[in-house]
């Protein structure tokens, strides 16, 4: 027998199980149903997939200021350009426009921040969006001080109003739901009682019920003269309507840590807020971030229903756009630019969640 001491040279892979054409072999065309499957999967992907294409590509009409230059053959994508505006900044003064874009590019430079592991003083940074940045924001978006015109916030609108429902319904919803999951764990009868009815209250009704509510109904209740305005209103009812289902996602991720741990950290002198704040909160939320961004993508998607209270957001503006007798007939642009949009974000916040899950390992593979 002989025993070779010399280390073999690395030698490729062999071609037929890397590449596209293996991928392929092995995954669509691996055995006479698979390959059937997959042939008639491509075919029912052709007959659908072309005519879109064609539609929404190669015949559609792209240039233009008005109905006028739309073929018909295709997409007119002209009503989106002419409207574009208006879908973004509603009813916003044009002259202001740069304050819109002013507030959401420093929002984007904060999250960039944040989520860009490399950059420090993420500490700093978190306090500054939380306690400085929405001040900024309203002044600048208000306005009323330091020489900025007042624009009311009926004249919000577009994508604009999405974002700042969606955005304040989250910053806001998640630290309440927080207090209000640990509460509905408490032993303090009061404290535990008062959480479960305030969960249970807002989670037995439907959203556009709290809206409709806070709209009509809380302004007959108010002292005469004394008025809150309408968005704000709104952003309240939809912020405690989703801190009532965040409080639930949460306490589903307090009840998966072992009760040993909290022992522990009990046994070792740590206070009732030093063990939950340290130990038992960081892998309860760490557990529930696909909970937590499932219950935000549903906010996202639910600013829509401010329509009912005459608040328009994206899809109400698109709506409203639709309305207008110069663009009859072009509905079916304006709602796939709206799901796009909607699409756009919803799937960028999955994303980000999934991404992480695997930074923080919580999909605990073996």
């Amino acid at each position: 027998m002989t025993i070779q001491h010399k280390m073999i040279e690395a030698r490729p892979a062999p071609t037929h199980t890397i590449g596209p054409v293996a991928w392929l072999r092995a995954n669509l065309f691996s055995g006479p149903v698979n390959t059937l499957f997959s042939l008639l999967g491509l075919y029912l992907l052709y007959l659908i997939l072309v005519p879109i294409i064609q539609w929404a590509f190669i015949n559609a009409d792209w240039i233009g200021t008005s109905r006028e230059d739309c073929s018909r053959q295709g997409a007119c994508w002209v009503f989106i350009n002419a409207r574009l505006s208006q879908f973004i900044y509603g009813l916003y003064p044009r002259s202001e426009i740069w304050r819109v874009n002013l507030t959401f590019a420093l929002f984007a430079a904060l999250i960039a921040w944040l989520v860009i592991p490399r950059l420090p003083y993420k500490r700093w940074v978190v306090l500054v969006t939380l306690l400085v940045f929405p001040v900024v924001a309203f002044f600048l978006l208000y306005g009323g001080s330091f020489g900025l015109p007042v624009v009311q916030t009926h004249r919000w609108g577009g994508l604009m109003l999405t974002l700042i429902l969606a955005v304040v319904g989250m910053v806001g919803a998640l630290p309440i739901g927080i207090l209000l999951a640990l509460g509905r764990r408490s032993k303090m009868p009061i404290v535990k009682s008062f959480c479960v009815i305030f969960i249970e209250f807002w989670r037995g009704v439907p959203l556009i019920t709290v809206l409709f509510m806070a709209s009509v109904m809380l302004p007959l209740f108010m002292p005469t003269g004394m008025g809150v305005d309408r968005l704000i209103r709104a952003l309240v009812g939809i912020t405690l309507f989703q801190s009532a289902y965040m409080a639930e996602v949460i306490r589903g991720g307090l009840q998966a840590i072992p009760r040993g741990q909290e022992e522990a950290a009990a046994a070792l002198g740590m206070g009732y807020w030093k063990r939950t704040g340290l130990i038992v909160l960081p892998q309860a939320l760490k557990m529930m971030i696909p909970g937590i961004v499932n219950t935000f993508i549903s906010l996202f998607k639910d600013t829509t229903l401010v329509m009912i209270i005459g608040l328009f957001d994206l899809l109400g503006i698109v709506q409203a756009a639709l309305a207008d007798s110069r663009w009859l007939g072009f509905s079916l642009e304006g709602y796939i630019f709206a799901a796009f949009i909607f699409w756009i974000f919803c799937f960028s916040m999955s994303r980000y969640s999934q991404y992480l899950e695997r930074k923080l390992h919580t999909g605990h593979k073996r």
